[in-house]
């Protein structure tokens, strides 16, 4: 993570409310995410990602 060229940029620009270990290091959130069948804060407006709900049927519910 400390690798991260952006890490600074990134941890400014998160939306995610969670205190997570992957915070502005993009690459490494959304592979985690993805592993776990989930999109990362940033997919989501920030009402729908305060309720940690990052399934992708919460996703197609937020921009339908």
């Amino acid at each position: 993570m400390a690798d991260c060229a952006n890490l600074k940029k990134n941890q400014q620009r998160c939306t995610c409310t969670y205190d997570c270990p992957q915070k502005g290091a993009c690459c490494d959130c959304l592979h985690s995410h993805l592993a776990k069948k989930q999109l990362p804060a940033c997919c989501f407006p920030a009402a729908v990602e305060k309720t940690y709900d990052r399934s992708f049927a919460a996703f197609i519910k937020a921009w339908s």
